[in-house]
């Protein structure tokens, strides 16, 4: 019998398993995963992009961990001789804006700077000479986080797998079909096979396929399986120049890789719900993004799509924020999921949270406002009226 089973072997269950085991735990903990390939998982399907730049503070200080985190990652899970290359790379995030978001962007940047992080206002003058290529005859100007960047999610996975192996986690390829509960109390899990894990906590981490989960125990929650499309493009544009990753404030994104080549994609309210991994066609890329990106950045009149890849958000339908807790009703069920494409950066500081919560240690960070509560009474916790995808 196990004290713990994580199920999700994605970074945030590896993060939470690693979390509970380590620092001289003796709890004996689980972790099942019924593909450890993860190919569908949201995790290896990432963009792999982090930053600081959110408006509500748990954001934030979350980031701001990850930051740290990622900056001795390395070191820190070394295992064997072994170090995971994260290969951070700080190109920075702009978020752009026009006249009717600077309110709300300058909220933020007031907040993140309280919060130490490094970030700044440019006008499109500035952005215009710093970076040419994102020079825009619609937006005013934007926040830019030079520290914000890539990181490879595979790196970020071996590290914890490696580590969390290390400190005594057990991993258990199955299928969990189900949570076992009794009344108000949780007491494992069943698997495909029918065999059943006992264990005196259960932790939910099974991104997109959380919500079904949850529900073989009588918990419901608004998170849907919401497929996003990210497309791979070739352009002269800015072949050689370090640009960084830019956001308009419709939510279409670039992120700058090499060579001329970028990742684009921009989530609507059409995406398809459901377990599908089938990547959107490039007609609705040349028919639907590329104008509105066009439209911004008019420098990207000249593109080409060359290849393309589709993974799941966890879409929290009440807030797009984060559920991390325990259920209030059912004694020993955790979960964190809802996470709206956010999960990956921010695997770090829940995973700690939660095994803080578990093994009734004080919290480093206050997230209490991102607990399952909130679900049971309906009340969000937005961002800010403003696109923060």
């Amino acid at each position: 019998m196990s004290d713990v089973i994580v199920v999700g072997g994605g970074c945030m269950g590896l993060s939470t398993a690693y979390h509970l085991a380590g620092a001289g735990s003796s709890l004996v903990v689980t972790l099942v995963e019924r593909d450890p390939t993860l190919r569908r998982s949201s995790t290896l399907l990432s963009d792999g992009n982090v930053r600081v730049q959110f408006n509500l503070e748990e954001n934030i200080l979350i980031s701001r961990y990850a930051m740290e985190v990622l900056e001795s990652f390395p070191q820190d899970m070394e295992v064997g001789g072994i170090r995971p290359q994260v290969a951070m790379r700080r190109q920075g995030n702009l978020f752009l804006t026009d006249d009717s978001g600077v309110p709300h962007a300058r909220a933020g940047l007031e907040r993140q700077q309280a919060l130490g992080c490094d970030v700044r206002w440019m006008d499109m003058a500035e952005i215009a000479t710093a970076f040419p290529p994102y020079s825009s005859p619609h937006l005013v100007g934007g926040t830019f986080g030079p520290e914000d960047g890539s990181v490879d999610p595979a790196a970020v996975v071996d590290g914890y797998r490696r580590a969390a192996a290390g400190a005594g986690v057990s991993f258990r390829q199955a299928e969990v079909s189900g949570l076992v509960a009794g009344g108000d109390v949780v007491s494992g899990v069943e698997l495909a096979s029918g065999e059943r894990l006992e264990a005196e906590v259960v932790v939910v981490c099974a991104g997109a396929w959380s919500t079904g989960l949850l529900a073989t125990a009588g918990v419901d929650i608004p998170v849907e399986p919401v497929m996003r499309t990210v497309y791979v493009v070739a352009t002269d544009v800015g072949q050689g120049a370090e640009l960084p990753s830019v956001f308009l404030p419709s939510g279409v994104y670039l992120i700058p890789e090499h060579d001329g080549t970028y990742l684009i994609s921009w989530s609507l309210p059409d995406d398809p719900v459901g377990f599908d991994f089938t990547p959107g066609d490039r007609g609705r890329f040349y028919d639907i993004i590329w104008p509105e990106l066009a439209h911004h950045l008019p420098t990207f009149d000249r593109l080409e799509v060359v290849g393309s890849w589709a993974g799941l958000y966890e879409q929290n339908t009440l807030d797009a924020n984060a559920i991390v807790g325990e259920w209030p009703t059912v004694t020993g069920l955790y979960q964190a999921t809802g996470f709206s494409g956010h999960g990956f950066q921010q695997c770090h500081a829940v995973g700690r949270h939660l095994a803080q919560l578990i093994t009734g240690t004080e919290p480093s960070l206050d997230l209490a406002r991102l607990g399952p509560e909130r679900i049971v009474s309906g009340e969000a916790l937005a961002e800010h009226p403003g696109r923060i995808i």
